[in-house]
């Protein structure tokens, strides 16, 4: 059986993000999580396509949909959802704060794009000084991946006592309105969302997705599960695992459809279409991937420790362990 949950109303999904120990409520049960987003696009195809229905057969699939990281973690520690995709902002602070959450694989990489408001004046990221920037979270992936390259140039963010204000918190389809009223000056977003505020609302393209701090590499997508679970139902993880991968491959094959499903299942969610260039646009700018580079997720915890985001310096050791995703692959 394959269901789909949301824990959000129609109205808060429209909030979509870019930026217990794990172990199921029964046995034979385990609850998936994503985002709705762009760069999920495995998980949303593996769903819609009944990819994980086919592979777990020994299991009832439930899809629990989130707005953002920080509610996906709790529902990961608490043990309403066992695994599933997110971004590695959340799941790395989560593990350095001693939790349990361990990645098995990668979804997509990059998927970030920075953007100003069209008559805003800024065009570079020197421009930034003195004006504003939006994330979906603080010390979100997005979020992360920015002020470090503010620091390389010499700024700062107000939280550090800098001269560019930051607004934390900030779901990307809310990005649109305040570009609109004027009430923020730039935004580093996720796709599609990055590229809607380009294609349908003129937004200036700051920094190009592959030009961001690790965008090429660095993971916009992850999955995890907790130790516990993969060490209590390792042939359940080995499964959604095999049909993690038949859904990547089938994005890399066929994206035209890919896209039309995104479409539709975000059209089911949200009552809402994206238009078809914004998505065949914002497609350029990720990779659905299986591969893991687990040197750029040591980067990131880096970056956001010398950035305050983090006390004490990070060490990942024990984080990352893709030898099942990996084994698959090499089939």
């Amino acid at each position: 059986m394959n269901k789909i949950l949301g824990l959000a109303s129609v109205g808060a999904l429209m909030l979509l993000a870019a930026c217990g120990t794990g172990g199921s409520s029964s046995s034979d049960e385990v609850n998936i999580g994503y985002f709705p987003n762009l760069d999920h696009a495995a998980a949303i195809v593996g769903m819609e396509k009944g990819y994980f229905e086919e592979e777990m057969t020994e299991s009832d699939v439930d899809f629990v949909n989130f707005p953002n990281g920080n509610d996906f973690i709790d529902a990961l520690s608490t043990g309403n959802i066992d695994m599933g995709y997110v971004g590695p902002g959340p799941a790395i602070n989560y593990f350095l704060q001693g939790g349990d959450v361990v990645v098995i694989g990668a979804a997509a990489n990059g998927a970030t794009l920075i953007v100003s408001r069209e008559d805003s004046g800024i065009h570079t990221l020197e421009d930034l000084d003195g004006h504003s920037f939006c994330t979906p979270g603080n010390g979100c992936t997005h979020n992360v991946q920015l002020e470090i390259m503010l620091e390389g140039i010499g700024l700062k963010s107000n939280r550090l006592g800098g001269t560019v204000e930051h607004q934390s918190r900030v779901a990307p389809a809310n990005m649109v309105a305040m570009f609109e009223q004027g009430d923020i000056d730039a935004a580093a977003a996720p796709e599609p969302w990055g590229t809607l505020l380009v294609e349908e609302h003129n937004a200036n393209v700051v920094v190009e997705w592959d030009e961001v701090f690790l965008g090429q590499e660095l993971a916009s997508v992850v999955i995890v599960t907790t130790n516990d679970f993969l060490e209590n139902n390792p042939e359940a993880v080995e499964q959604a695992l095999r049909a993690h991968k038949r859904a990547v491959d089938y994005t890399e094959e066929n994206t035209e459809d890919t896209l039309k499903t995104i479409n539709d299942s975000l059209y089911n969610l949200t009552q809402t279409r994206l238009p078809e260039t914004v998505l065949e646009n914002a497609w350029e700018r990720m990779v659905v991937t299986t591969e893991t580079h687990a040197d750029a997720l040591q980067y990131w915890a880096t970056a956001s420790y010398e950035l305050n985001f983090i006390e004490d310096e990070p060490d990942l050791d024990g984080f990352v362990d893709t030898s099942i995703l990996d084994r698959i692959t090499e089939e």
